[in-house]
């Protein structure tokens, strides 16, 4: 075994994706089955995983898909149930479905609010509840990655209900962190900059562009593969060891900007 492979590898490791049918997560579980773990891929759509899938079988990892739904506890309990039955634990979780919106703010419905917030971040609560109950049985813990954002970090315009989601999530975090420190399971939020993917494209105009552009010393959108590197780190028992309750900043220098 080589060094990287003994800092970063997961071999042995059962990692599930919540919302690994999308851009950003699909990459993350893409570098988790590239490091050795047997990936879950975790959606609504069978046909939007097979994709990814196949990508990772065709680099010599292993996954399987299984369909939950993230607005509904017993969804998750039975996703539980799968994954116990088919790979008999979960070392690492991954929480990363979510929805935006740019509505303005005084249009903003009851409606929209519930429904953005409930899967942004009732539904990690709900996940963190349920595999955090399981991994609390094993004496190995585990890893709970959450994904955040910069609007959590900071409110950013056009999206008021989703910044709100995000900060709730980063708080989270960090109050399981503290609440599972001892237990051997680590818990940090990966906070990606601007990264072009499909709940984010319609509030992406020329001039939403520019502004960005001119906010982010890389002058650049971040690529989804970019992502990966962050995930090892948060994932990997070894590598990640001592790092619980961070915000893992992956923004091209976003976040360092002040004018």
């Amino acid at each position: 075994m080589s060094y990287l492979d003994e800092l970063f590898g997961l071999k042995g490791q059962v990692a599930v994706v919540i919302g690994g049918t999308g851009t950003l997560c699909g990459e993350m579980a893409q570098g988790l089955a590239e490091a050795g773990a047997e990936t879950v891929i975790v959606g609504r759509s069978e046909e939007k995983a097979a994709g990814r899938i196949a990508k990772i079988e065709a680099a010599g990892g292993k996954a399987y898909f299984v369909a939950a739904d993230v607005a509904d506890r017993a969804s998750l309990t039975e996703l539980l149930g799968t994954v116990l039955e088919t790979s008999g634990k979960v070392d690492i979780l991954v929480n990363g479905a979510g929805v935006n919106s740019p509505t303005p703010f005084l249009e903003i419905s009851d409606e929209e609010i519930h429904r953005i917030l409930d899967i942004n971040t009732a539904a990690i609560f709900r996940a963190c509840q349920v595999f955090g109950a399981h991994m609390l049985t094993q004496e190995t813990g585990g890893s709970i990655i959450n994904l955040g954002s910069i609007s959590g970090l900071g409110p950013l315009s056009r999206v008021f209900t989703y910044s709100a989601s995000k900060a709730a999530v980063h708080n989270l975090t960090k109050n399981l962190a503290r609440e599972w420190g001892e237990k051997g399971i680590r818990v940090n939020t990966l906070v990606p900059g601007f990264f072009p993917a499909e709940q984010n494209r319609k509030v992406l105009t020329e001039d939403r562009v520019n502004a960005i552009m001119g906010h982010t010393p890389m002058n650049r959108f971040g690529d989804a593969p970019e992502l990966i590197g962050a995930t090892l780190l948060l994932a990997a028992p070894k590598a990640g060891s001592f790092v619980t309750g961070i915000e893992m900043i992956v923004d091209g220098g976003f976040s360092a900007m002040s004018i």
